[in-house]
């Protein structure tokens, strides 16, 4: 298996043709599953799939790809971590064209055979079938309405849903349940699923999570290539927060020297548009994905700068890019991760965040029968 450690940090998986135009990975990393590389085949497959470079020198671009998963089975069952505060997922879709370089989800794209750079950008699976299984699973008499997380490791609004409109068609399936449900989103496309959510949170049965990062426009286009603006999710804020739909940010990852400083400006502007928690995770760097950004953080910032944020990664994770068996692995140790920590406790309590702390409410659960009706007890 070929993979590159963060001390010999090498650009042989780099794209041919160079960066592709609004994707967030600049390399396509060997797929740390595979036993056997093969260097030129790979950047043969790489070089068929982007078009030619443009004249004017501008990147060049990777279709999307998106392929059906039959999966037999949707609601799953995360294993129980210390760090991990819920116990079921929903996935409509694997794979994210948001492209976030930071995107913690990206190494599961390798359990599909595909890579955790590029591919996880343009070689999305789609769960046709997972409105059909869901009612199935929640008709079950062994489901208990337990709140669900729609999704974890996928954005459910990203750009493919405004076309195959799977995740609305579950969450019209939720709704009509009862189930309790949260979803987290960097889109403004969940403001198109307004009523439903609207309908969840009148039976306390439903939260969205919007992740902000910054509040920097450009530097968010860069490390978030085809997500929604920070302008744009401010909007889908103040929107569902007027709609009476509980609305909770997660300012993750916090990235030591490039967005730390952002941390009460951000918390500032999530009140005035009407949030009612917050939270925050330190940069997480998991197998290739440290490869990733850090090709991202050279290409992107200016060097010295790039020096800086790498030099206090390593601080924030004991000398390391990240240490996986950590307790503190999402909130990071040493003087700056105190520091943030210190800094988000006082802006929460400033601006009046996470006083509304009431979990999802099981309370109108109605289990849906294989006829379509629902259940009256």
């Amino acid at each position: 298996m070929y993979g590159v450690s963060e001390d010999d940090f090498s650009y042989r998986d780099a794209l041919p043709n160079g960066p592709a135009h609004r994707r967030g990975a600049g390399l396509n990393p060997g797929n740390r599953f595979e036993n056997v590389r093969l260097h030129v085949l790979g950047e043969e497959i790489d070089r068929q799939s982007i078009e030619q470079q443009n004249e004017d020198g501008s990147s060049c671009r990777v279709e999307r790809h998106v392929f059906f998963d039959r999966t037999q089975h949707i609601i799953n069952q995360v294993s129980k971590t210390a760090d991990v505060p819920f116990d079921w997922t929903l996935n409509p879709y694997r794979g994210c064209e948001h492209g976030c370089i930071y995107c913690f989800a990206r190494p599961y794209h390798e359990y599909l055979g595909f890579n955790c750079g590029l591919d996880f950008e343009t070689k999305l699976m789609a769960k046709p079938d997972a409105p059909r299984l869901l009612k199935q699973e929640l008709a079950s008499p062994r489901w208990k309405p337990e709140p669900i997380v729609m999704s974890a490791i996928t954005d459910i609004y990203q750009p493919i849903e405004h076309k195959m409109r799977i995740a609305r068609q579950c969450l019209e399936v939720l709704a009509d349940c009862g189930q309790p449900v949260t979803t987290m989103t960097k889109s403004a496309l969940v403001l198109r699923d307004t009523d439903l959510w609207s309908r969840l949170a009148k039976m306390n049965a439903g939260r969205v999570t919007i992740t902000l990062v910054t509040l920097d426009a450009e530097l968010a286009q860069k490390l978030e290539p085809r997500a929604s603006s920070p302008a744009g999710r401010l909007r889908a804020i103040r929107e569902l927060a007027a709609a009476g739909i509980p609305v909770s940010v997660n300012i993750a990852p916090i990235i030591p020297g490039l967005t730390d400083v952002e941390l009460p400006r951000i918390l500032e502007a999530i009140s005035e548009a009407g949030a009612r928690r917050a939270a925050w995770v330190l940069l997480r760097l998991p197998y290739q994905i440290k490869d990733l950004f850090l090709d991202w953080l050279h290409r992107s910032v200016h060097p010295d700068r790039a020096r800086k944020v790498e030099s206090l990664m390593r601080q924030a994770s004991g000398g390391k890019l990240y240490r996986a068996s950590s307790p503190d692995r999402r909130r990071g140790q040493g003087h700056l991760a105190e520091q943030i920590a210190q800094t988000f406790d006082i802006f929460t309590r400033k601006y009046g965040l996470n006083r509304d702390i009431r979990p999802l409410s099981t309370a109108h659960f109605r289990r849906p029968q294989a006829n379509g009706q629902m259940s009256l007890f």
